[in-house]
């Protein structure tokens, strides 16, 4: 099978960088394709994935809209040329489908109202939509299919992840040693418009808490403030989820590290304008207690949890035994979305027929 898929997002090379080896090693023919996004191309590369670089990504709409075009176009040539069977993406997917009838799955993860845009132009237009089952009946799209699992556990299910200790070292500490992740987000997204995170008195605030309690290190989408550079993070990004992995906690405003740290049972805390609003965010808090978020205004209750949370005694191995329910709960995801690829669309009659049969994927 010849397979297009796009990239356009560091999380999306996270998430299907194991299923692209797997279908590889099974011969099918894989053609990556991204815009000339930095972060996205250093992954790619460091994942030994070849690519083609399509165009730049811009952060106004009108910008986003016109560079939109042009990477349609790239990508129905390559299309044509690369004689494609199915296109597994975001954006170009829907127009490609709609032009060539080259069936499209896209791999969505986000709730309806978090993503407006994509809801009302692209959903009704690709082929298949695969979500994890926490959206289960909330989409507008009735014939979504839904996996027990996130888009996280594709990479950080213990099949496919082994966290490395010696990024320890590399951040100048000692195993043991308890050390903060501090991730701010940009949010300048299409989805991100009107949102909010934590504000620069409530950062100061919440690096003078704790650094009493060990060393802190800020990761960011943009460039530090200057009196926070001191604790900007110096690590290759390959390398985050382990280091994710070791850490007495994880905390700021970013959704997608957020979840990250829970599915890999370290305590985290998030503070935006999406706190209690969407579907996995909100099944990780409930149901597994594994992550906590507070919006803009409730900055007392999200330093309260904190301090609650730095209070408990072996705070790590309490989380990690949540992890496991989490885990035993749900599906290896590379290994479900390398079968349903490799057997569509023949697997999308196998679902409907018996939605378990994905339990297999253990």
């Amino acid at each position: 099978m010849n397979i297009l898929i796009e990239i356009g997002h560091p999380a999306h090379v996270h998430k299907l960088a194991a299923t692209i080896k797997i279908l590889k090693s099974k011969n099918h023919k894989i053609i990556v394709v991204t815009k000339e996004i930095a972060s996205v191309k250093f992954l790619l590369t460091k994942f030994d994935i070849p690519f083609k670089t399509i165009g730049i990504k811009k952060d106004s709409l009108l910008g986003k809209g016109i560079m939109q075009l042009w990477y349609n176009l790239c990508c129905f040539i390559i299309l044509k040329q690369e004689k494609i069977d199915l296109i597994i993406g975001c954006v170009s997917a829907a127009y490609m489908t709609r032009i060539t009838k080259i069936p499209s799955i896209l791999m969505d993860d986000d709730d309806d109202e978090a993503e407006p845009l994509l809801v009302k132009y692209i959903h009704p237009y690709v082929t298949e939509i695969l979500s994890p089952s926490p959206l289960t009946g909330k989409r507008l799209r009735k014939d979504t299919i839904y996996y027990a699992g996130y888009h996280e556990l594709a990479y950080l299910h213990p099949n496919h992840f082994i966290p490395n200790e010696r990024v320890i070292h590399e951040i100048g500490l000692e195993a043991g040693d308890p050390y903060f992740i501090l991730r701010f987000n940009a949010f300048k997204a299409h989805h991100d418009f009107g949102v909010e995170g934590l504000s620069l008195e409530n950062k100061r605030k919440l690096i003078a808490i704790l650094e009493t309690k060990g060393k802190v290190f800020i990761t960011s989408e943009r460039n530090l403030d200057e009196e926070f550079k001191k604790y900007q993070l110096l690590l290759s990004p390959e390398k985050i989820h382990s280091l994710i992995y070791f850490a007495t906690m994880l905390i700021g405003d970013s959704q997608t590290m957020t979840s990250e740290a829970a599915v890999l049972g370290t305590p985290a805390i998030k503070c935006n304008t999406f706190a209690g609003k969407l579907a996995i965010p909100n099944e990780l808090e409930i149901k597994y207690q594994l992550c906590f978020s507070y919006l803009p205004e409730d900055s007392d209750r999200f330093f309260s949890k904190i301090e609650e949370l730095l209070c408990i005694p072996e705070l790590k191995k309490e989380f990690l035994k949540r992890r496991e329910k989490l885990i035993t709960d749900k599906i290896d995801v590379t290994a479900f979305y390398v079968w349903f690829i490799e057997h569509y669309p023949g697997s999308v009659m196998t679902l409907k027929e018996n939605p378990k049969f994905q339990f297999q994927f253990k």
